[in-house]
C-alpha cells in the first residue's frame, strides 16, 4: 500500500473534535514507512491547516469533498471550482429558501451575515414544537458547524459573485427535514452539479468533476501510484466516491450505513482511534 486518504469529521477527529494522539503516531508510522497520506474532508483547507497547527504531520490535502488538492506545503496543486453562473443560482435560491449557507473560497468561508440568526429561528421552532425533541445534540451540532477557522460574514450572495470569488463548495445547513429535502430534490438533478451530505442537517454542492474519489485518482496518478495501491477510510456519504475507488477500504464503526455496506471492512469507532487500528492492520 503506497497511499491512505483519510476522512476528517466522524473518522480522524473523534467525537470531541480531536484528533487523538493514537492517530497522529498510526499516521506518522505510515509516512515513516514511505505511505503516502492524504486528508480527504469536506472542510477547506485552511481550516485543515488549523486544526494540523501544532501537530508534527504534513499531509495532502483532498479539500471541500474533492474541489480542491493542496501538497504538504501548503501550495494549491489543483481546484475545480462551481461555475459562476451555477453558483449565483444556487446561492440566490439559498437565499430565497432562507438557509444557512458556507461558501468555500481560496482563504475564508464566506457566509451570510444573519446566519446564526436564521439557525437560531429554526431551534426555536423545534423546541416550541416539540420541548422534548434532543436540543442540546442539535445545539452540540450547531457548535461543531462553527468551529471551523476563516469565516467572512457577506450581506448578500450577490458580494461574493460580484467580487468573483472563486467558489469550491457550498454548503447548506438546516435542522428543518423537509426544507434540506427541498433542498436536495432542488439540486440533485443538476447536470452541472455533484450533491453530497457530510452530516445530518445538511448538503454540499461542487462542480459534478468535483469529489473525493476524483481527486484521489487525481493525486494518485501524479504520484505514480496504481489505484489500487490505495486505500481510503471514511464515515459519510460524501466519502463514498473515493471507497467505491480505492483498492482497499474501511468504514469507521460509527459510519452511516451506506458507509458501512460499501467498504471492504468496518474498523473501530472515531472514539476508538479507529483510524490508528485500521492503519495498523493495512500496513501489518
Amino acid at each position: 500500500m503506497d497511499l491512505i486518504a483519510i476522512d476528517l469529521d466522524g473518522t480522524l477527529l473523534n467525537s470531541k473534535n480531536q484528533i487523538s494522539e493514537e492517530n497522529i503516531k498510526a499516521i506518522q508510522y505510515a509516512k515513516d514507512r514511505d505511505v503516502e497520506v492524504v486528508i480527504a474532508t469536506g472542510r477547506a483547507e485552511f481550516d485543515v491547516r488549523q486544526i494540523f497547527a501544532d501537530l508534527p504531520v504534513d499531509t495532502w490535502v483532498i479539500g471541500a469533498n474533492g474541489a480542491t488538492i493542496h501538497q504538504p506545503d501548503g501550495s494549491l496543486f489543483d481546484a475545480v471550482p462551481i461555475e459562476e453562473k451555477d453558483a449565483e443560482k444556487i446561492l440566490k435560491w439559498l437565499e430565497a429558501k432562507e438557509f444557512y449557507y458556507e461558501v468555500f473560497s481560496d482563504s475564508s468561508i464566506l457566509t451570510p451575515q444573519n446566519g446564526h440568526e436564521l439557525l437560531q429561528i429554526e431551534l426555536d421552532r423545534i423546541r416550541s414544537a416539540n420541548p422534548h425533541s434532543d436540543i442540546e445534540r442539535l445545539e452540540a451540532a450547531l457548535e461543531k458547524q462553527f468551529s471551523q477557522t476563516g469565516f467572512f460574514s457577506i450581506d448578500s450572495y450577490k458580494d461574493i459573485i460580484e467580487a468573483h470569488h472563486p467558489v469550491y463548495n457550498v454548503l447548506a445547513f438546516s435542522f428543518d427535514e423537509e426544507k434540506l429535502q427541498e433542498g436536495w430534490e432542488q439540486f440533485q438533478s443538476s447536470q452541472n452539479l455533484t450533491i453530497v451530505s457530510s452530516a445530518d442537517h445538511n448538503f454540499e454542492l461542487e462542480h459534478r468533476s468535483a469529489s473525493k474519489g476524483s481527486a484521489l485518482q487525481k493525486l494518485a496518478g501524479y504520484l505514480d501510484i496504481p489505484i489500487e495501491n490505495t486505500a481510503a477510510i471514511g464515515d459519510s456519504p460524501n466519502d463514498l466516491s473515493m471507497i467505491s475507488i480505492a483498492g482497499q477500504t474501511a468504514a469507521m464503526g460509527n459510519a452511516k450505513e451506506s458507509v458501512l455496506k460499501a467498504s471492504d471492512s468496518i474498523t473501530r469507532t472515531n472514539d476508538q482511534n479507529g483510524v490508528a487500528y485500521k492503519i495498523y492492520q493495512w500496513l501489518n
